[in-house]
């Protein structure tokens, strides 16, 4: 693996201008984020026992899961991403 390629890549494939872009409340921290910088993660779990599957309503089981954003220092604290490029290229060399 190249230590040069980014951990992750922020692409924009939004139709209005970045200035006019609502911002958004971090999920993890309360921070006020711009749209195209915040990450998506998904908080919740899965339910794998088909017999607990047979007895539950089918129509709770979307609201199980959420799907929350993360604004950059949260994702990276909480290994939405992976670290930047000089903390992977330290652990590179031990």
């Amino acid at each position: 693996m190249p230590i040069s390629t980014a951990p992750y890549k922020r692409t924009y494939k939004h139709t209005s201008q970045r200035g006019k872009e609502a911002r958004i409340r971090c999920d993890k921290c309360g921070r006020l984020v711009p749209r195209w910088k915040t990450f998506s993660a998904y908080r919740g779990f899965r339910i794998r026992d088909p017999v607990i599957l047979k007895q539950m309503d089918k129509r709770m089981i979307h609201t199980l899961g959420n799907k929350m954003r993360v604004c950059p220092k949260c994702a990276r604290f909480y290994h939405v991403v992976k670290r930047g490029k000089s903390v992977r290229k330290k652990h590179m060399l031990k």
